[in-house]
């Protein structure tokens, strides 16, 4: 029997240092990163989105980030299948992949061998979901996939409009529940022998410091004037998911006169709270991740010796 590859991911909400980890390790083990997160997919929305920079990328070579224009459709199936050629090409020149990120979507589907429908889109049925959710709102979608498929509504967040469209158009094109044909993609066995490291708080007051302390940061370095450029380019509602990101959303009311910048930014805050408590919420789900508390440590380098162990008792 062949010995399948190793693959390190590492994961967990925003603000965790999820970053930072995964530089540090790919230095140490001849690394290199594959994102998994759905919006620095797309070009632009850099600090929205908490791109990593050149210094914090510190030469290590950085995949499947900034590759995508604003206006272009991304789905799950796509990012597993352009994740796993990046994965093939890092592990031919003898390099470890290493898959960082928050979307639990993206890693559990690439690292689970997810396969997916074969449920054709349907532009037109997709776009009257999107009509209706404008019109109507996220909520009243939300309770149309929740009719048609409780199993899927109890794991996609109702403010998720691509997964609930998405959801929608499944059942649409296929006659059948979404839960049940993601159920059955499951039974493939994954090509890699992975390992999933998490890095999470004990005290979630102190992520939500942390998260409070970076959109400070971030509105510092230019947020408000990047989204004000995308917000002028007046492609909003072309935008299907990276419209979606927290950070360019919630400026809107303020470049529309309607709210002042002080309470626009307070959004961002409660936002992002919100959106790393679902983060928590969906890795907690999965087992197989072995979690390091990150305020259980003083220092960054105890961190990385906490994580370097794992993985040496992992591969021993």
């Amino acid at each position: 029997m062949n010995k399948k590859p190793f693959v390190l991911a590492i994961c967990g909400p925003t603000a965790s240092g999820k970053t930072w980890l995964g530089v540090e390790l790919a230095k140490k083990y001849n690394g290199e990163i594959v994102s998994a997160d759905s919006i620095q997919i797309y070009k632009g929305l850099d600090i929205a989105s908490a791109k990593p920079s050149a210094d914090e990328m510190q030469g290590v070579p950085h995949h499947l980030i900034d590759f995508l224009d604003r206006n272009t459709a991304f789905s799950v199936a796509d990012y597993v299948q352009i994740a796993n050629k990046k994965i093939t090409d890092v592990l031919n020149r003898k390099k470890l992949p290493i898959i960082v990120g928050g979307t639990g979507l993206y890693i559990d589907s690439l690292l689970d061998n997810v396969r997916f429908s074969d449920a054709k889109n349907d532009d037109d049925y997709r776009n009257s979901l999107y009509e209706f959710a404008q019109n109507y709102g996220n909520h009243a979608l939300y309770l149309k996939l929740a009719e048609l498929d409780p199993p899927a509504a109890e794991i996609i967040h109702e403010n998720n409009l691509v997964r609930v469209v998405r959801a929608l158009e499944v059942i649409h094109s296929t006659g059948r529940k979404f839960s049940e044909l993601k159920a059955e993609s499951r039974a493939v066995q994954s090509p890699y022998d992975s390992l999933i490291i998490g890095l999470c708080p004990r005290d979630r007051s102190a992520l939500y410091d942390r998260i409070n302390k970076r959109v400070d940061i971030m509105v510092q370095n230019g947020l408000v004037q990047e989204a004000k450029a995308l917000w002028n380019e007046n492609i909003n509602s072309q935008m299907k998911t990276s419209a979606n990101a927290i950070g360019f959303k919630e400026l809107i009311p303020y470049f529309e006169n309607t709210a002042s910048l002080d309470d626009c930014i307070d959004k961002i805050k409660l936002e992002t709270r919100h959106y790393a408590k679902r983060q928590l919420t969906w890795f907690r789900r999965n087992k197989r991740i072995v979690w390091i508390t990150i305020d259980d440590f003083n220092r960054k380098s105890e961190i990385l010796q906490n994580a370097q162990c794992i993985i040496e008792n992992y591969r021993q």
